[in-house]
């Protein structure tokens, strides 16, 4: 937007029907120069100052297709960030998440400063010597960015008293601006910055101003149709029974990790409260601009769970942030204790898809929430979410789950479709039907575990039989079925698809902590809720019951370990739980079962033991992994 403050005219006399010249000047009139600034508006990762630029329609405004992008620069390059106090005590959340690149008025990292969106001045080669300018950022947007101005010794921070030289405006200047937080709710700040140039040629000629207009990236969270590049686990050390069980887990991962041709090591995290639950307490997301030669410069951002308890969860700051990697919590005061429905495993992303006049081109997140009581996630990490403006959370019921968390019964999968992806349920009915034609063919009496046991866990003890005798067992995947029906409804009504796009995985669930004949993960009594207890089972998993017991006799977790609860690794590579379902002439007929019905939607399945560490604390996999993904595609571009 350009604007003119003065005008000079000169005017033609005219008295007495005699025209008179006008008098010369003493001086030549100097063409009337205007301050031009431009940005990346069209994304392709340069400022174009040309005169037929594309750079400049729509420089006022701002869509998710085209205007210009800056980054919250909230990564930690140099890795100066400390998580601990001059006292050698460790810092608090408050003042652990304070520190990033943004939080000071240097350019950190590398000399490209590539976390800065670039803005330039349109060369003036007319301007006198007494010519200057300045630059700043009006509005609300003020509060939220810092500009920097480049200069020969190097990028300087624009503040109130910055001027730009003649010499500096008739060459032409390149700005660059960082954001300094991410957008937490519109309501306060929706991601706008308008950055404005005054130019005051002097000689008491007019000063003309441009202003451009420029948005914050929206943070975005994964969805699997982004490639897998690393995955994260937590490690115990110690000797205990639990901890040697769970860095078997780790070496057999790396192991299933290397064969999915993803080379990356493992990242490891400390036990914290001895909290297991990657997936609980982060979720890796991503913020991109355009970089040069338009391809994405990208930052990875992580989001800690609104449980403020959870001492894992500092984690994000303390082992993960660093160069082209940033982390975010909210402040959550909603709650005095951290409930369950705030884990990450309670959010998970449709891939990207159009429907009934809505595009998602970054996906779409869901999360569970208790609509028998009303609980829902916190509203602060909600608004966070939804203050994106691209990816509006949509919430299923997840009221008959004791842990109350989406990835426990829904993900999505990628296809070789128009589409792209598919939707995988569990299916209590499949299970219930496996378990019945056994029966049917005469193997009643098998086990329904195969699961041998352990020196501190016993080999469930009940068959077939006694499962489908049992009325809990019926009812429950009864209520379980009708549940996932209901949500799967909501799904295929927002995103249009089909049941030819649905993958059925059988499943089993139960709402029983003592299943006849065997003692099914409920002897510690365990969740997956990330607070901290007394008592040395408690110790092992840092979690504990927290729910009432009407929930709990109602509620349902996985009874055989949910194949739907794994990790998408590749687009046709998928890790799930070992079944230890029932033998029956040398096969385990959950797995086969298993692998036939991610087997017809192109997905080759393998196997990881997870029944002494995960399931038993009553998640599975999914649970107690996370995983990078590929952030390289335009979030701009569908």
């Amino acid at each position: 937007m350009r604007k003119t403050v003065a005008v000079r005219t000169v005017l033609a006399i005219t008295l007495a029907g005699v025209t008179l010249a006008p008098v010369a000047p003493a001086f030549a009139a100097k063409p009337i120069v205007r301050a031009d600034l431009r940005a990346d508006v069209n994304r392709d990762g340069r400022v174009d100052v040309t005169r037929g630029s594309m750079d400049r329609a729509g420089e006022d405004s701002w869509t998710t297709g085209r205007g210009a992008v800056f980054l919250p620069n909230i990564d930690d390059d140099t890795k100066r960030c400390k998580s601990t106090g001059a006292d050698g005590k460790p810092l608090s959340d408050a003042m652990l998440a304070k520190c990033n690149d943004a939080a000071d008025t240097k350019v950190n990292g590398t000399a490209d400063a590539a976390d800065l969106a670039r803005l330039r001045t349109v060369p003036m080669p007319g301007l006198g010597g007494s010519a200057t300018g300045t630059v700043k950022v009006v509005g609300t947007g003020a509060k939220y960015t810092r500009l920097f101005v480049k200069r020969a010794t190097g990028w300087a921070v624009v503040t109130p008293t910055t001027r730009l030289s003649a010499a500096e405006l008739r060459a032409g200047v390149e700005l660059g601006m960082e954001g300094t937080d991410v957008i937490r709710d519109r309501a306060v700040w929706d991601g706008t910055a308008v950055v404005e140039l005054n130019v005051s040629p002097g000689g008491g000629a007019m000063t003309t101003t441009d202003r451009v207009t420029l948005h914050a990236a929206p943070l975005l969270t994964q969805h699997h149709l982004q490639q897998a590049q690393q995955v994260l686990v937590t490690e115990l050390r110690g000797s205990n029974p639990d901890e040697i069980a769970q860095r078997k887990f780790v070496k057999d991962l790396e192991t299933q990790v290397k064969q999915a041709g993803i080379t990356a090591p493992l990242v490891k995290f400390t036990s914290k409260a001895d909290d297991i639950w990657a997936q609980d307490f982060l979720e890796p997301g991503y913020v991109s601009m355009a970089g040069p030669g338009g391809k994405p410069q990208s930052m990875r951002v992580m989001i800690r769970s609104a449980q403020p308890n959870r001492t894992a969860g500092r984690q994000v700051f303390e082992k993960l942030r660093g160069r082209d990697v940033g982390a975010v919590q909210v402040e959550q005061s909603r709650r005095a204790w951290d409930s369950g429905l705030d884990s990450m495993g309670n959010l998970e992303t449709i891939p990207p898809y159009e429907n009934g006049g809505r595009s998602y081109p970054a996906g779409r997140i869901i999360m569970g929430e208790r609509k028998d009581s009303g609980e829902k996630p916190a509203k602060e990490m909600r608004t966070l979410l939804a203050s994106q403006g691209m990816q509006n959370p949509l919430l299923l019921d997840t009221s008959w789950l004791q842990i109350g968390h989406v990835d426990e019964f829904v993900q999505f999968l990628p296809a070789d479709t128009p589409r792209g992806w598919r939707i995988a349920v569990a299916d209590p009915d499949a299970g219930m039907k496996l378990l019945k034609d056994a029966k049917a063919a005469g193997h009643g009496a098998t086990k329904m575990f195969s699961f041998k046991g352990t020196g501190y866990l016993p080999a469930p003890k009940e068959t077939i039989n006694q499962v489908l005798a049992n009325d809990h067992t019926r009812a429950d995947n009864a209520l379980a079925a009708r549940h996932i029906a209901a949500n799967l409804e909501i799904l295929k009504r927002e995103t249009g698809i089909t049941d030819a796009e649905v993958v059925r995985v059988p499943a089993l669930f139960t709402s029983q902590n003592d299943v006849e004949g065997g003692d099914f993960a409920g002897a510690a009594r365990l969740t997956r809720l990330g607070t901290s207890v007394d008592g040395p089972a408690a110790a092992q998993y840092g979690r504990q019951q927290d729910l009432t017991t009407a929930v709990e006799d109602t509620a349902t977790v996985a009874y055989i370990p949910g194949a739907v609860n794994g990790v998408v690794l590749g687009k046709d590579r998928y890790l799930a739980p070992k079944q230890w379902g029932p033998v029956i002439d040398g096969k385990d007929i959950f797995t086969e079962a298993v692998d036939a019905a991610y087997g017809k939607a192109g997905m080759q399945v393998s196997y990881i033991d997870d029944y002494e560490t995960y399931h038993y604390g009553r998640g599975e996999v999914h649970c107690g992994t996370n995983t990078l993904r590929d952030t390289s595609a335009p979030w701009w571009k569908r």
